[in-house]
């Protein structure tokens, strides 16, 4: 391609990357509005984790079908999906049919999110200049996210929570036009044959084993413990059959990279951790010091300009410390935020949340771009997709499960405080109290203990998350000695 051209294609990948990290923040802003709209906060962690599950069960498929299909077109029929998936969304009459329409754009971001980092390791041989390349996507996934908030309170206090996913159908259309026009493809002489079987056991092994996982609280858990066990033996099975394809889905010598599955382990677990503070602080702001969408909002914008002067930073510091002392120093800025919000109390003022968010962002972004250098830089050219792919996938799928983990736990607190209120309060009381307009409905001797009721469902998932920044501390200090020795 001429430098034209791959400036046209940076630009479609760089608007992709305020799509995602707009919708991103905007739905956070939205989520307290939404499930009260819809009746739906024991759906909360279930809104989160089916996106999240389209996105980790598809995206190894999209890998593959880039290779079998060209990336180009690929990456086009994801962006489709994900705006269909987003349309849907704004159409959704109720939270059953929401929940599927998410699901539908999860898929789309499955491709969305892949697909541009195997694009770029192609397109930017040189490390440095991907390096560059890589710092402007994060940088452009802040923007989104800056303006996320802003649009996004602004919507929800003007309009209606509905508009937030209209807007994404025009930057999508823009999106696939800069790549149809600009992106030139390699044509591939020769068709790798699709792992039909194993994309079947993947798809099935992968969603029975986070629905048991999503459903501990809802019901029995013989159900959830089935799922579980079914799907371990599917992903089990999987791992067999693909032991003996050519063009496997999941190349199986990949894991015996040990400086890989490092990297992998790492990354699942900051992006695992990470989401409990992105998700739930927009609900601290709204819930327990009753602040508009707009301000609940605006709790993500100090994140994203920090995560953009931590994305652009990291080089520096590789050139001055070791990579995994690097992480070690984002891991340590996410753990700062999630604690920070375990020790305040229900009533700690609003800019508190923003001083964390700071920590949170900055953690990020040196964390994401080490690792995602790393992870091209552990593998041969010819392994470079199918790695990145699979750190995508595996970061996704923390994040899936860690979602799963955390609903269950504000939905495990949130019954029980309810209960020992002894139908005073309800669940359906709970679901307007985080909604600036229905919150108004409730009666006012009673918010004080609503609030307390959902400050410890807080409470305990930015605990949870604290634990498993140690454990990532933890391996990674163990890995600079044992793994890494020079």
């Amino acid at each position: 391609m001429t430098s034209k051209q791959i400036k046209w294609v940076t630009a479609g990948l760089l608007l992709a990357s305020v799509i995602a990290g707009l919708d991103a923040t905007i739905i956070n802003t939205a989520l307290p509005a939404i499930i009260s709209d819809l009746n739906g906060i024991e759906y909360m962690g279930w809104i989160i984790a089916v996106f999240l599950l389209g996105m980790a069960v598809f995206t190894p498929l999209w890998s593959k079908l880039g290779e079998n299909w060209g990336n180009k077109k690929a990456f086009q029929l994801s962006v489709v999906l994900f705006l269909a998936g987003s349309l849907l969304e704004g159409l959704a009459p109720n939270i059953g049919f929401f929940i599927a329409a998410r699901t539908l754009m999860g898929i789309g971001a499955g491709g969305m999110g892949a697909l541009p980092y195997i694009i770029i390791g192609y397109v930017f041989e040189n490390i440095n200049k991907r390096a560059h390349i890589l710092g402007l996507i994060s940088a452009s996934f802040s923007a989104g996210s800056i303006i996320g908030p802003l649009l996004g309170g602004w919507i929800v206090d003007t309009l209606s929570w509905n508009w937030i996913f209209y807007i994404n159908v025009p930057l999508g259309l823009v999106t696939i036009s800069l790549i149809q026009a600009a992106y030139k493809e390699e044509v591939r002489q020769t068709k790798q044959a699709f792992d039909y079987r194993g994309a079947w056991l993947m798809v099935l092994g992968l969603v029975a084993f986070l629905l048991g996982i999503q459903l501990l609280g809802m019901v029995s858990w013989y159900y959830c413990a089935g799922l579980v066990l079914v799907g371990s033996l599917l992903i089990w099975r999987l791992f067999k059959v693909e032991a003996k394809q050519q063009t496997p889905l999941i190349p199986g010598h990949l894991f015996k990279n040990k400086a890989l599955v490092v990297d992998f382990i790492l990354f699942g677990i900051a992006w695992g951790a990470s989401i409990a503070f992105n998700t739930y602080v927009p609900m601290w702001a709204q819930g327990l010091l009753a602040a508009t969408a707009l301000v609940g909002g605006l709790t993500q914008v100090p994140g994203a300009l920090t995560d953009f002067l931590g994305a652009n930073l990291a080089p520096a510091f590789q050139r001055k410390f070791r990579d995994l002392t690097v992480v070690n120093l984002g891991l340590i800025g996410i753990m700062v935020s999630v604690l920070g919000l375990y020790f305040l109390d229900a009533k700690a003022a609003y800019g508190w949340l923003l001083f964390l968010s700071a920590f949170y962002g900055f953690g990020v972004g040196l964390v994401f771009v080490v690792l995602q250098i790393r992870v091209q830089q552990d593998v041969d050219i010819k392994d470079m997709p199918a790695a990145t792919s699979l750190s995508y996938l595996l970061r996704i799928l923390a994040q899936t499960l860690m979602a799963a983990v955390y609903g269950v736990l504000l939905n495990f607190e949130l019954a029980r405080g309810v209960a020992q209120t002894k139908g005073k309060i309800s669940l359906e009381m709970m679901n307007k109290l985080s909604n600036p307009v229905t919150n108004k409905e409730l009666p006012l001797n009673l918010i004080p203990q609503m609030q307390l009721i959902l400050h410890q469902g807080l409470h305990t998932i930015m605990l949870t998350a604290t634990g498993l920044l140690l454990v990532g501390l933890a391996f990674s200090l163990w890995a600079q000695k044992k793994v890494f020795k020079n």
